[in-house]
């Protein structure tokens, strides 16, 4: 096992500092077990919060989130040059950027893509992943899960929907499933394998012909609409 202070010493680790990752790389839920809870993208910010011999504990700077980055890939940061500044983003932005995160998700569906738990960087994404991949290719940064997603944005009635809305899905007690809205109840979302389907595709909420239309329609939770870009905490309190 590698020592505490050589690891600190070899890669010149602060806990604390703003990182730069140069490559994709996998965030986990613990430095020993497998379990991916997220990604991030070559040049996402993010601040490591604890060395391990086992890994690092870090959180993306744009959206808050934690994880385990593995010793492995520890030569894949670099230090940040400048901090992390977040786009504040108004819903006039939003407005303009919404036909590029359209087109951001169905460039995602046209080329060959799986379900993926945590993914957030292509070819393979998982709900909540697609929705925040696309709105941050269109300079719109959105938090990670789609709970978090549901809570961030303007809960609105289905009559109200327009193209750019979220739709959310999941249980009474919580939203487990979100999806980007394309216009006439249509959405595009990352489905997995226990819902009908495995990647990438379009449903609806209004035409119910396809079973995994059908079946998304009874998980029903909402709809959302996104006012503003996510401020991270850190930001926001500073």
């Amino acid at each position: 096992m590698v020592q505490l202070e050589e690891l600190r010493q070899r890669w010149q680790l602060d806990s604390g500092a703003e990182y730069r990752c140069d490559r994709n790389l996998n965030l986990y839920k613990s430095p020993h077990k497998p379990g991916l809870v997220t990604q991030a993208a070559a040049g996402c910010p993010l601040t490591i919060t604890t060395i391990d011999p086992a890994g690092l504990h870090v959180v993306l700077c744009a959206d808050d989130y934690p994880g385990w980055l593995r010793i492995d890939d520890i030569d894949a940061l670099s230090l940040a040059t400048a901090p992390y500044q977040p786009k504040l983003v108004s819903r006039s932005d939003i407005e303009k950027a919404i036909p590029g995160a359209i087109a951001f998700a169905q460039a995602a569906m046209a080329v060959t893509n799986e379900y993926l738990w945590g993914g957030t960087v292509a070819p393979n994404y998982d709900c909540s992943g697609l929705v925040q991949a696309a709105f941050a290719s269109v300079g719109v940064p959105l938090p990670r899960d789609s709970y978090q997603q549901e809570e961030f944005t303007t809960t609105l009635e289905t009559s109200e929907l327009q193209p750019g809305d979220l739709i959310f899905f999941g249980t009474p007690e919580r939203t487990t499933h979100v999806a980007l809205h394309l216009g006439e109840g249509r959405y595009i979302h990352s489905s997995g394998k226990d819902q009908g389907r495995n990647g990438i595709g379009i449903d609806s909420i209004f035409d119910l012909s396809d079973p995994v239309s059908q079946t998304y329609y009874g998980q029903y939770r909402c709809c959302g609409r996104i006012m503003a870009g996510y401020v991270p905490q850190k930001k926001s309190n500073a």
